[in-house]
Formats: C-alpha cells, structure tokens, sequence
C-alpha cells in the first residue's frame, strides 16, 4: 500500500479533485520548515518537482530563481540525506545547449540560460549529497489538463486559439521530445518505487518541432491548419535563450524501469477525454 501526502506553498489548490490526498503546507525554501515536515510525515520517498521554471522571468529574476532552483533543493537533499529519505528530483532539457538531440542521460550539460544553469546546479547538489539515496528525473516540454490554476501548454494554447479563430505563429526551428503530464507521473512513480539511483530520461519518444505539434493538434480537433503561421524561433523577443534541439532518448527508463509514454496523437486523445470530462 502508498499513503500519499501533497505539499506546496500556500493553500491546496486541488482540495476539490482530489479530497483523499492529505495536504501540508510546505515552503520548500525555508530550511527548518523543510526539516520539520520531513520530520513530521516521516516519508520513504519524497518527489520534488517544484521550481520556478519560465524561462524570461529566470533571467529578469535570478536571485529568485536560485533560491527557489537551488537553495530549496539543498535544503530537501539534506535533510532527505539525514532522515533517510530518497529523494526524486525533477530536473529538464534546458540544460543542454541544444546544438545536438535527441539526447542520452550522459550527453554533456551546458546550459544557455539562467534557468537552465540553475536547473544544472540543482542537479548537483542532489548528486553531491552526503549520504542521499537519488533519483533525477529529467523531463521535456511537459502538457496535460490544467487543474487548480496551472501554467498553459502547446496543446491547451493551439486548441483554444484556432477555436477562437485566432491566427498563431508557431516555430519550426525547434525540436523536442513532448511528454505527457501522467507519463511523467509514472515515470516518477516508477523511479520511487524502485529507488532507482541515478538520472533518467523520461520524456516522450517523438522528436517534433512545435509546428509539428501544432499541426497534430489542429487534425485531431478538426481545426483550421491555416491559423497556423510558420516562423523560426528569432521571430520572438525573448530575454531567456532557448536551447534549438533537445529531446531525449528515453531506452534507459524504458529498459530499467518499464517506462512506456504514449505517442504525442495518444497523449492529444487522453487530454481532450479528460478535458471533456470536466
């Protein structure tokens, strides 16, 4: 049997969907509240996927993002380290430089932004622990329903901007590898579960640039495809570099850990099953 506890700063934003799920206020930037409530739950495993992750507020605010990037997570390892906790952490592709992809888990880190550095130093500290049983789950372009407030994906974004008849530039000098948000789940399950030691690639399997991704979504909705502008990535005023071409090769998880994401068409049909659910 699991017994899970959900932890985030400020209140419980999915009290109404999942109201079984016991929630404890937790800022994970505050090192003696880490520890009390570590202390307090007792977990075997924590999975850590808090961060400050847009890319331009990254760059406009980097004291902000190395604390919540880096400083919670010395924190969190430390004191999973000392009460014997092993500790998952989520960590991405934007620590790449992007000048090569699809990638394995030993390609060479050299991150191109702010946010990326300081996703690179987290993982650091996690792998420099004293005594810390770890786990880094790096992840790419992550999308799904939202629930309580959360950040927009590519899907989310096309679908409700071709409904409304709104034409959307969208880049084709890009490439990822887009990964469901239950395929990650899992993938993080599954590393918990194992108490797995190591970094891991869990992501989806089709490199794609946005356009491509754009396209699929139009098809599956039945949406206009000529809403849909081509354009490379210096179109877009953005303070924050972007890697070009991450994605990732995933066959470590997929051999050590079962790890089976689904195709990006199949991913589009669970978020419209779920959004049509409510």
């Amino acid at each position: 049997d699991v017994a899970l506890v959900a932890t985030a700063r400020g209140t419980n934003r999915l009290a109404d969907r999942y109201p079984e799920v016991p929630f404890v206020p937790l800022d994970v930037t505050d090192a003696a509240q880490v520890r009390q409530v570590l202390a307090q739950e007792q977990p075997t495993h924590v999975i850590h996927t808090a961060a400050m992750t847009q890319v331009d507020d990254c760059e406009l605010n980097q004291a902000d993002c190395w604390t919540q990037n880096v400083t919670a997570v010395e924190h969190l390892a430390t004191a999973c380290a000392d009460l014997g906790i092993h500790l998952t952490h989520l960590s991405t592709d934007f620590i790449f430089n992007g000048k090569e992809g699809p990638l394995a888990e030993e390609a060479e880190p050299d991150p191109i932004s702010h946010y990326g550095a300081s996703k690179l130093a987290a993982e650091r500290v996690v792998q420099a622990t004293p005594g810390l049983r770890w786990a880094i789950a790096r992840t790419v372009l992550v999308y799904g329903t939202l629930h309580g407030g959360g950040r927009s994906n590519i899907v989310l974004w096309v679908r409700d901007s071709l409904r409304k008849g709104q034409k959307i530039k969208v880049v084709t000098d890009q490439w990822r590898t887009p990964t469901l948000a239950e395929d990650l789940a899992e993938g993080c399950w599954l590393l918990a579960r194992q108490s797995a030691q190591g970094v891991y690639h869990i992501s989806g399997y089709e490199l794609l640039t946005p356009f491509e991704m754009a396209e699929q979504v139009a098809d599956f909705f039945g949406l206009d495809r000529t809403l849909l502008e081509r354009a490379d990535s210096a179109t877009f005023t953005q303070v924050g570099r972007r890697p070009a071409r991450t994605g990732f090769l995933i066959e470590k998880a997929e051999r050590e850990l079962g790890f089976q994401p689904r195709s990006f068409a199949e991913g589009i049909a669970l978020l419209a099953y779920q959004t049509a659910q409510g």
